[in-house]
């Protein structure tokens, strides 16, 4: 299971399937894409595992499902890799 940082805002601008999303919690500036977009703004409303969010989430990507979980997965860690969730 993973959820968003205790405490963490997600402030971000977006536009053409990218967004900047400033870190409050750590003073940092991300660009990401829009699929990292909706995985945070899923976290957000609940912690989740890969395979939740990707039943959560089939439909805004172009994947199989056992695709779907693996690439929820690497993106997962990618984002734990820049402090923006933790597993819980």
């Amino acid at each position: 299971m993973w959820r968003l940082m205790p405490g963490q805002a997600l402030a971000c601008r977006e536009w053409d399937g990218e967004a900047v999303l400033y870190n409050d919690l750590s003073g940092n500036t991300h660009l990401l894409d829009g699929a990292a977009l909706d995985l945070l703004f899923a976290l957000r409303d609940e912690p989740a595992d890969a395979a939740g969010l990707a039943g959560r989430l089939a439909e805004r990507f172009d994947a199989g499902d056992d695709d779907l979980v693996s690439l929820i997965d690497e993106m997962l860690a990618a984002l734990a890799g820049l402090d923006l969730i933790e597993p819980c």
